[in-house]
């Protein structure tokens, strides 16, 4: 054997001795098994066994591990994975939660200063009126935030129920005075006549246009926040797949098994593993930058009469033109009451209460300063601001747990999945479903249930960012089963309120017509393939028929010529 060959087989021997050299005691290994919690150390081998019994960490050597550790290995390994996203997704999560706080307490505190503010209207203009006004002021601004934090109320609905409760008062106190107040039934018949009569004019209307303009977009903003923390809630609590679970046991514990507690994986191969893990959620990755333009969009669009704080805060002056106008009208106003009610029934003098214990009532009425930094426009300018960090938060999220956390530094030793080597040599794939086709790491087969869910929220909720689906409630309940139309439906949108033909217009008409048409040209259709499919398996009969005569007349020609041979 030549110098050179000697030289070589010894580089090579002492190569495969430091790479492959088997573990002469478990010590370490059971350190930090312990040190780890990952289960009990009772019956970790003190010295290297054959270990022929593992599923993933086979070894040509001796190891550290039994088919026990194995099993509490795969299951640390999972746990790791799943603080590491919890981690990475706290701050995004954090931010999104603190600001639906933040947005509900601002609604909050911005309903009750206007509120206030249509109490202390009737409290200095109108303060025969106030005390019997407060409840159905009350009842307006609880609607109003039951409607921005996502109930199935109707802004014309309560709009309108403020108003019918309103005219009574009006007509008792401003149209036709008197000494003591109208009876509870003769004011329930006025209240009944406000929508025929019309005292307020467009007043109502205008403000059910105003409010539901201006709230719905913070309806929605709000919902689409709750989603965004259930997105993070649903990707921090993904569900693996077995050949997950495996190749993540293979990459962060394995290496144990040979002793070598302190090796990280190389990173390319972590990108391969993490990568090919987490190839549902980065499915999540176009539909998150949408969901963050919109937010942005719709943000930037609140203002004017679209500005909530806005709308409200003047709400009060609007109640004010209402009852100026009523008033004006009040002669006109009289006439048709007694037409439709009769004559004012009043009630006993004793039945009204003083003026002072109204003004009592009335004390605790008073507006309070607003504060400019509790403005809705403030915060949300501030929290786009920082939710814009997160655009790509999904698209990066495999290489962010690899670089930060889990994989070797370059130029260091690293573990590729069955040894320790300078660098990882197979193909790196990208990310998401498609790219994971070429993964040597990760076999990802099909697609996540939950994740699928999501992105369909994800889309409606954009949709509705967007103005380009308004649902009749506004509530995330419509879409909970997923996207898309199914059958019988129609888009989302357009609806008859919008000005699109309904189920009973003419041009829905003339569809349900055709489609009545359909099964006597389909049954036509069918009896012509019927009777050609006939036509063609008599053919093939026939042709089947021919064959075999012509096989037998050729066997019998056949056996006559061998037997003539034969005689």
């Amino acid at each position: 054997m030549g110098p050179r060959r000697l030289f070589c087989c010894l580089v090579l021997a002492v190569f495969f001795g430091l790479s492959l050299e088997s573990p002469t005691s478990c010590d370490e290994v059971r350190k930090v098994f312990e040190l780890r919690q990952i289960g009990p150390v009772k019956s970790l081998p003190e010295f290297p066994i054959t270990g022929s019994d593992l599923q993933v960490c086979t070894s040509r050597n001796v190891t550290c591990c039994t088919k026990k550790m194995e099993e509490k290995y795969q299951v640390a390994a999972r746990h790791d994975i799943q603080h590491l996203l919890q981690t990475s997704s706290s701050s995004l999560k954090f931010l999104i939660s603190r600001n639906v706080a933040a947005f509900q307490e601002t609604f909050e505190t911005l309903i009750r200063h206007a509120e206030n503010h249509t109490n202390t209207l009737f409290r200095t203009t109108y303060r025969n009126m106030a005390a019997d006004a407060a409840g159905s002021v009350k009842e307006l601004f609880t609607d109003v935030g039951l409607f921005v934090l996502g109930s199935e109320v109707s802004v014309e609905d309560f709009v309108n129920r403020f108003f019918d409760s309103l005219f009574p008062l009006v007509y008792n106190h401003l149209i036709n005075p008197g000494l003591t107040d109208i009876t509870i039934n003769y004011a329930e018949c006025i209240r009944m006549t406000r929508r025929d009569l019309n005292p307020f004019g467009n007043f109502p209307k205008l403000a059910v246009g105003q409010i539901g303009r201006s709230m719905l977009p913070g309806r929605v903003f709000l919902q689409a926040l709750n989603l965004g923390i259930e997105v993070i809630n649903t990707t921090d609590h993904l569900q693996y797949t077995k050949e997950c679970k495996r190749a993540l046991l293979k990459m962060q514990y394995c290496p144990h098994c040979q002793g070598l507690t302190q090796s990280k994986p190389c990173m390319g191969y972590c990108l391969n593993v993490i990568r090919g893990c987490l190839a549902n959620m980065a499915e999540i990755d176009s539909h998150w930058r949408e969901y963050v333009r919109s937010l942005e969009e719709v943000s930037n669009s609140m203002h004017g009469s679209y500005d909530v704080e806005q709308v409200l805060l003047n709400l009060h002056s609007l109640v004010n033109d209402a009852i100026m106008h009523a008033q004006i009208n009040g002669p006109k106003l009289s006439v048709q009451v007694h037409k439709m009610c009769g004559h004012p029934n009043r009630k006993s003098a004793q039945s009204s209460g003083s003026p002072l214990e109204n003004a009592k009532d009335l004390v605790s009425l008073k507006v309070p300063p607003r504060n400019t930094e509790e403005s809705l426009a403030s915060r949300r300018k501030e929290f786009i601001n920082s939710l814009r960090l997160y655009q790509t938060f999904y698209a990066g999220l495999a290489d962010h747990l690899c670089v930060s956390e889990l994989a070797s530094s370059d130029g260091l030793s690293c573990w590729n999945g069955a040894d320790v080597v300078k660098s990882y040599t197979l193909r790196v794939v990208g990310n998401g479903i498609k790219a994971q086709m070429a993964n040597p790491e990760v076999k990802v087969k099909g697609t996540d249930p939950l994740i699928n869910q999501i992105i369909d929220k994800l889309k409606h909720i954009n949709q509705l960012l967007q103005g380009k689906s308004i649902p009749k409630y506004g509530s995330l309940d419509l879409i909970e089963t997923g996207s898309g139309n199914h059958e019988g439906q129609i888009s989302g949108d357009c609806d008859d309120e919008d000005g699109c033909s309904g189920s009973g217009s003419g041009e829905m008409n003339k569809v349900l017509q055709v489609t009545k048409r359909i099964p006597e040209k389909v049954n036509d259709n069918r009896r012509r393939t019927q009777q050609t499919e006939n036509v063609e398996i008599m053919d093939r009969s026939g042709t089947h028929s021919r064959k075999e005569a012509n096989i037998f007349t050729f066997n019998l020609i056949c056996v006559i010529s061998f037997l003539l041979n034969v005689w």
